[in-house]
């Protein structure tokens, strides 16, 4: 039972684990927002688009209706058996709101990277070519007849020697 624990442990702690639980919350965070952003915005638009063209006063109007039970002339819709075809249309909303939105973060990470990996690139050629050689300096010129005078020298020294 300790060593299921300690794997347990292990595993929780994982740097993987902790990213993929943030990434969890802020998720569902970001799904609140989507389902504000769209009921509470685009829904009314869409509303109103819906009552110039259909005479539909909201998505939560459109029912296709199984089994229609009616009370006093009203719609029971808890006794009724009906498809729900507005809350289907919301969350196809929903779904490209998010699926635009994840589109726009992930084309902005690849972005990112695609940039970082160029001046990767140029900082390693710059690296890679070699290093201008460094020559010696060419000696000042130096007159004929001292160079001469030096060679007589030269030769005067060595006979000595001798």
């Amino acid at each position: 039972m300790k060593k299921f624990f300690k794997e347990f442990k292990e595993f929780i702690t994982r740097g993987s684990v902790l990213d993929m639980a943030v990434g969890v919350i802020v998720g569902s965070a970001f799904t609140a927002i989507v389902t504000a952003l769209s009921n509470n915005i685009l829904k009314p638009i869409i509303n109103w688009i819906l009552t110039l063209i259909f005479g539909q006063n909201s998505l939560s109007d459109i029912y296709t209706y199984l089994k229609k039970v009616e009370v006093d002339g009203v719609v029971d819709l808890t006794q009724s058996i009906y498809i729900d075809w507005g809350a289907f249309i919301n969350a196809i909303i929903n779904f490209i709101i998010i699926a635009f939105v994840l589109f726009v973060i992930v084309k902005a990470i690849n972005n990112f990277q695609r940039k970082m990996r160029e001046l990767e690139e140029k900082v390693k050629k710059q690296d890679e070519q070699p290093a201008p050689e460094v020559t010696e300096p060419e000696p000042e010129p130096v007159d004929e007849h001292l160079e001469l005078l030096k060679e007589i020298r030269d030769l005067l020294k060595e006979k000595e020697k001798m």
